[in-house]
């Protein structure tokens, strides 16, 4: 009997195993349009991801019109010439799905979630956003407040809220990174119609798109569907502005402090790294879980747990499409001052310099990130996204499935290499985030 259940366990274990390192399939195809289509079949469970991926983020914006892509993401839900203002999300949700959308530096994404008997209505909806936008003063009027209230209760009012847009400003100089996606609601309330319509008609085009389709799917049934309703929208007759400036190195540290309504100091550490994709980009990834991915991390057991200098501690490849930065962050323990906590943090950075990583560490790392990326295309949603972004951000959609080999090549040397290559002091941000109250 015990043979017979530790057999049971052994097919169990080489069961998930094999789901996890299973291949995924997929085909990809062009309209005339120039609209990128992906689909995915999975009919484990009888659900469908419509996804449509615009390569528009923040940092196509005009400097004195910063915070259209984030608009965008907001507007397009208003409504259309055949869909009734405010009806997008009630038609979604009363079809049984689920829906929502999300903005980046670097692209703006969107999605429905439904059953699979649905799919015909993901599309049209997507096709009628993509078409036939309902850009109005009502719309615009309804949106500007809107966006200028999420500023207000998600960023400025709220504690460590203004973290982000404080760093970047900071950090770059002469990139449109510069900026946030949430921008400005002074130039949003400057903004005139003409002008989003312009926005509108130049990046929400099928030949800046990407549909991606995961699920429950006929194969040949959706590419008949996609033909329907996607082949006959025009192409985009507009240039599409891909910004080509180079931020220039930092040439020193630059330190800084911000006073905001907090209790407890932070601490911010910015490092410039290179962009999303390259070999140093997968080994600084590693290198922040390293130190930062739970409770048994290099940073957390350190400055949390053994000389509670802090409650919380992390660090965060802000992976972008140009070159983008590594955050390390760090909350001061109730009486702790932020320079002490700062030389921890340093301490620890140093540690990954000066000291190669063992080979037991190195092993849990690599499975950390194996899992990680498991986990990130376990859902139809997770794979729709993952299957648009490698193929907008890289041209290679075929990333899903080999990205991983990019991860496992990275050796302890390299982890080392970097730290030592971009951790430097004359290409980082210091900001202090300090309580109004200690103000002098």
């Amino acid at each position: 009997m015990k043979i017979k259940f530790m057999l049971f366990l052994i097919f169990i274990f080489t069961s998930l195993l094999y789901a996890q390192v299973k291949e995924i399939e997929f085909e990809e195809f062009d309209l005339d349009n120039g609209l990128h289509v992906i689909l995915h079949q999975d009919d484990t469970v009888p659900i469908i991801a419509v996804a449509v991926t615009y390569h528009v983020g923040s940092k196509n914006e005009d400097p004195e019109r910063t915070g259209f892509a984030h608009f965008f993401e907001h507007l397009m839900f208003e409504g259309s010439e055949n869909i009734e203002r405010s009806e997008y999300s009630k038609i979604v949700e009363g079809a049984g799905g689920e829906l929502n959308a999300n903005t980046s530096f670097d692209r703006t994404f969107y999605y429905d979630l439904l059953p699979s008997n649905q799919l015909e209505l993901g599309l049209w909806l997507e096709s009628e956003r993509m078409l036939h936008l309902k850009v109005d003063s009502i719309g615009v009027e309804t949106q500007r407040s809107v966006i200028k209230e999420e500023k207000k209760q998600g960023i400025d009012n709220q504690p460590y809220g203004t973290l982000l847009e404080e760093l970047m400003k900071r950090a770059y100089k002469v990139h449109p990174y510069k900026w946030i996606p949430i921008g400005s609601a002074q130039y949003i309330d400057q903004a005139t119609i003409a002008e989003f319509m312009d926005f509108y008609n130049t990046y929400y085009v099928p030949n800046n798109a990407t549909l991606s389709i995961a699920g429950d799917i006929d194969i040949d049934e959706t590419k008949d569907l996609v033909e329907k309703y996607f082949a006959g929208i025009p192409k985009g007759k507009k240039e599409i502005i891909r910004p080509n400036v180079v931020e220039p190195p930092m040439g020193g540290e630059i330190r800084d402090t911000v006073y905001d309504n907090i209790q407890l100091p932070a601490v911010i550490l910015a490092y410039h790294i290179p962009k999303q994709g390259t070999d140093d980009y997968y080994a600084l990834n590693m290198l922040t879980t390293l130190l930062s991915d739970g409770q048994s991390s290099r940073m957390y057991k350190e400055l949390v747990d053994r000389k509670q200098l802090a409650v919380q501690a992390t660090s965060i490849p802000l992976a972008l499409e140009d070159p983008g930065l590594f955050i390390g962050l760090a909350l001061a323990n109730m009486g702790v001052d932020p320079q002490t906590l700062q030389d921890g943090m340093d301490a620890e950075l140093e540690k990954v310099k000066n000291e190669l990583i063992s080979e037991k560490e190195f092993e849990k790392l690599r499975n950390q990130i194996e899992n990680d990326i498991v986990s990130s295309n376990s859902t139809v949603a997770g794979k729709a996204e993952s299957l648009s972004d490698y193929y907008v951000y890289f041209g290679d959609t075929d990333l899903i499935n080999t990205e991983i080999e990019k991860y496992m090549d990275v050796t302890r040397e390299d982890i080392q290499r970097v730290a030592k290559k971009y951790l430097d002091k004359n290409n980082r941000v210091v900001l202090y985030y300090l309580a109004n109250s200690s103000k002098k």
